[in-house]
């Protein structure tokens, strides 16, 4: 019960600290919008929020930090029930999008964890594309792989695609295991900040890879 107020402590402490960063840079020019998405599907519900800020328009360095939430409707079912954000400091390196990382993760599943590793930035009207690959600093040695991709190509004045990537592969370098990985599909369409579509989920968990699945639709708002 305490790590569960914990980390309710950790998700609104994130949310209130980083709308106050979001609106202490609204002088920055373009200022990257606050994505939160809600995904209803077939066997659980999904929730992201993304926040991405430099700490002036001049600085190289940035922030990065991921709100997620997942939550089986059936209380029998607990695998993938969990509570992560994790997040990262990121030092530009020259004008090419490559970042040093350094990075941290609260998992209301795994506990606490700290990395270290490189990130690649791209982002446009149409392309937004975040690659991150890190080493965790314990004893497990896990290496990850993190990517989040989006394709939003105009229809009209004010409507456009909107598409999304998003996967995640975490290997344990010290027992040679998996740990965890998931692909995460949206194709829908966006009009200003409102999009909506259809979701697809696939999780695997543990060194025998258990496999979970979710469909269904997804909203999203751009703050």
């Amino acid at each position: 019960m305490k790590s569960k107020f914990l980390y309710c402590f950790l998700v609104g402490f994130f949310l209130i600290a980083f709308f106050f960063l979001s609106t202490f840079v609204q002088a920055q020019v373009p200022v990257p919008p606050i994505p939160m998405e809600l995904m209803f599907g077939n066997d659980r519900l999904d929730f992201q929020l993304v926040v991405k800020r430099n700490f002036t328009q001049q600085s190289k360095f940035s922030v990065l930090a991921i709100a997620a939430f997942s939550e089986n409707y059936g209380k029998e079912k607990q695998l993938g029930d969990a509570l992560v954000i994790p997040f990262q400091l990121n030092y530009a390196i020259g004008k090419s999008g490559l970042s040093l990382v350094a990075a941290g993760e609260a998992n209301s599943v795994a506990g606490f964890g700290t990395s270290l590793g490189l990130s690649h930035n791209k982002a446009s009207k149409e392309i937004l594309a975040i690659t991150v690959l890190s080493y965790e600093l314990s004893s497990d040695q896990n290496l990850k792989f993190f990517g989040l991709y989006e394709y939003k190509p105009a229809l009209t004045e004010k409507l456009s695609i909107y598409s999304r990537l998003q996967l995640n592969y975490n290997q344990g370098m010290a027992d040679g295991f998996h740990n965890r990985s998931f692909i995460y599909l949206r194709a829908g369409l966006k009009k200003g900040p409102f999009g909506f579509g259809l979701g697809a989920n696939f999780d695997a968990y543990g060194p025998s890879k258990v496999a979970r699945e979710n469909y269904g639709v997804f909203t999203r708002w751009e703050f």
